[in-house]
């Protein structure tokens, strides 16, 4: 990680997602960097190089990360045109702390002036592709803010129910959780309880009851992300916990599930292993495509093209497969549920099979690969309804 000192001017007392800008900026600065405060400009070590940012200016840790890859270089917000960070050696803190308050408006020979839309617009992380967020902070604008910093905290590319039903209830959750307190670690902790409570209810049959539990479990899964990101709470224990849990917990799901039917038919010509191994193998398969995927270029493999977006919506992951699930249930055959994930899962595996293939042929016969996301002009010329569709998830950014 990065080492830097950082001078933070003003500190407008309008909380967005319960913290100061202050607050936030501290914690996302030293997020990306092994970072120490300094609290007078004159007293930078020389020949070091530092950050200065006016905190009447709210942003996100990506517009940090791309500033960092830019030495020499003030950042403009184009909002009200006002310089609101720099990233410079120690000789030029004085300079850039006289810029950003606006008491010279002359910038030196040797820095550089670039707006948010000329770093880096594609978050890997977040697959979802927009111009890191900066905006000036006031109260009048507070809502609107803490809309936009929610919104930047959501995928771009995800499955049709946490891009489509789980935005605008998630926020509200979101929001209670950060007036009260609540971190995102204590709630990830109460959807591993989820977990295992689902788990023990499928083995005994008890469908709905674990239907109920699984599906309050998903809608915490993404509660306790956004939460992180918008209060700035990521940690290493939480992203090991949910990662990890979101990674192993659904073959169990499924397994429990058909070994709780007592009257199962198989189709097909396959007995209730053969589907149990189908799982297994599908849901494996899928998850070293994706892994192996990332070795072919900088992208993930639902990121490489249009298609494979559309496709991330549906994949036999959690989501899509408790839909199976839960529409078997209503109709009175669990044991549909359980044939339908297994099928579902065998065949999306085979689609990210074949893509995993295309992609190591491209890789060899021309270059790494990257995401149709990384060029947005592009991507919202060559392919504009999948852009609109995909660069962002709108309904994040949608009011409470």
């Amino acid at each position: 990680m990065q080492r830097l000192y950082f001078h933070i001017i003003g500190d407008p007392q309008v909380r967005l997602w319960g913290l100061t800008p202050r607050q936030r900026l501290v914690r996302q600065i030293r997020h990306v960097a092994d970072a120490s405060p300094i609290d007078d400009v004159r007293l930078f070590p020389q020949d070091v190089p530092v950050l200065v940012v006016n905190g009447a200016y709210v942003t996100e840790i990506r517009t940090f990360r791309s500033l960092l890859a830019h030495p020499g270089t003030l950042l403009r917000c184009t909002t009200d045109q006002r310089l609101a960070a720099a990233f410079v050696s120690a000789e030029f803190a004085e300079v850039a702390a006289a810029l950003l308050r606006g008491d010279s408006v002359t910038v030196p020979e040797g820095l550089g002036v670039v707006d948010p839309a000329d770093l880096d617009a594609f978050d890997r992380g977040l697959r979802r592709s927009a111009p890191p967020l900066l905006e000036p902070v006031s109260e009048p604008e507070q809502g609107r803010l803490e809309d936009l910093l929610y919104g930047n905290a959501y995928k771009g590319i995800t499955d049709l129910v946490t891009k489509w039903f789980w935005p605008r209830p998630a926020k509200r959750a979101v929001h209670w959780f950060a007036d009260h307190g609540v971190t995102p670690n204590m709630i990830t902790s109460a959807g591993l309880l989820l977990m295992l409570l689902a788990s023990v209810l499928f083995y005994q049959g008890h469908y709905a009851l674990g239907l109920a539990a699984g599906w309050v479990m998903t809608f915490l899964d993404t509660v306790d992300g956004k939460l992180a990101r918008v209060t700035v709470q990521s940690s290493r224990l939480g992203h090991f916990l949910d990662h990890g849990m979101d990674l192993l917990h659904p073959p169990f799901w499924y397994i429990v599930w058909g070994m709780s039917l007592t009257h199962f038919d198989a189709p097909l010509g396959l007995d209730r292993v053969d589907f149990y191994w189908m799982i297994v193998i599908g849901y494996v398969g899928g998850r070293l495509c994706e892994a192996l995927f990332h070795l072919l270029g900088s992208c993930s493999i639902f990121g490489w093209r249009p298609f494979d977006a559309y496709f991330r919506l549906v994949t036999a992951r959690r989501n899509p497969s408790l839909i199976l699930l839960t529409l078997a249930v209503a109709v009175g055959r669990p044991d549909w549920g359980f044939v339908a994930v297994a099928l579902w899962t065998a065949f999306t595996t085979g689609i990210l099979v074949l893509r995993l293939a295309q992609g190591a042929i491209v890789r060899v016969t021309s270059e790494p690969l990257g995401s149709w996301l990384s060029t947005p002009e592009q991507a919202a010329r060559e392919h504009p309804r999948a852009f609109r569709q995909f660069s962002v998830t709108r309904r994040a950014y949608v009011q409470r």
